[in-house]
């Protein structure tokens, strides 16, 4: 079974390649998507707390795919335990 790879800076699967940012050669990238990364370089600096806010936008469309319930505080909460285990955030 082949898992669907995530951006290792924002979380979200890449499904299919056209999901996948670019690297400096124009490839594409197998740890960024296309949000994240262009070009070799990400396309917005930004703090994991920057990061938490723009993802919890998306909070309703989580829980809808999920079903799972939780609040935003729960939400944030697990968002940044997640965001640590990915690469441009381990520390």
């Amino acid at each position: 079974m082949n898992e669907i790879p995530i951006c290792q800076s924002c979380g979200m699967p890449m499904e299919n390649n056209e999901m996948k940012g670019t690297n400096i050669d124009g490839s594409r990238s197998d740890d960024y998507c296309v949000y994240c990364f262009a070009n070799g370089i990400f396309t917005k600096e930004m703090t994991m707390d920057e990061m938490i806010s723009l993802n919890i936008q998306y909070l309703d469309v989580w829980i809808d795919s999920t079903g799972v319930e939780m609040t935003e505080k729960e939400a944030i909460e697990q968002l940044r335990l997640f965001l640590l285990t990915l690469k441009k955030w381990k520390c």
